[in-house]
């Protein structure tokens, strides 16, 4: 057991942020998410016992799921054209690699919950099985089942395989893990 500072937890900021924006779907709305999970972590002591990416990523899920059911409460507003902005959402560098990463996780944001959950946790996170069943309240061979089809899934999506400017051998999702 120890505690959780915002030192311990500025190392795994990277992969929260990976996570957040799989489970949103937007870069903006992942960097809020981001935040609001480190504040109400840092908001009272923490004590931790195992590994502390299972502790955030159930924080961070925990948070995201108390933005969805308050958003739920909130009357909808139908954004017009005009609201519209066009934002550089992409790095300078490596443009190409910013789309694919962009797409890859538009994709994980649009697969199901519990497909999502087990491969933000797994492939975005790094946990283990083990780990991701624990921070997801699930058995390790559930989670194995739901990465095998939520990977398929996203295989479908991008069926012309890697693109010839990306590395051999890397998968869509294996790239994205720190």
């Amino acid at each position: 057991m120890r505690r959780l500072d915002p030192q311990s937890l500025e190392q795994h900021l990277d992969a929260l942020h990976r996570a957040a924006w799989a489970l949103c779907g937007s870069r903006e709305d992942a960097e809020d998410l981001v935040q609001e999970t480190c504040a109400r972590v840092l908001a009272r002591p923490r004590v931790v016992r195992g590994d502390d990416r299972a502790y955030l990523m159930r924080a961070l899920r925990n948070t995201f799921y108390s933005r969805l059911r308050a958003a739920s409460r909130r009357p909808q507003t139908a954004a017009t054209l005009e609201d519209v902005e066009a934002v550089e959402s992409h790095p300078r560098r490596q443009p190409e690699r910013a789309a694919e990463v962009s797409e890859i996780l538009a994709a994980i944001a649009e697969l199901p919950e519990d497909f999502r959950m087990a491969i933000v946790a797994v492939d975005i996170l790094g946990l283990s099985y083990g780990e991701a069943g624990r921070a997801l309240g699930t058995a390790e061979a559930t989670i194995t089942t739901r990465l095998y089809r939520a990977r398929q899934r996203i295989a479908r999506r991008f069926p012309e395989g890697p693109r010839s400017d990306s590395r051999e051998g890397s998968t869509p999702t294996g790239s994205l893990s720190s």
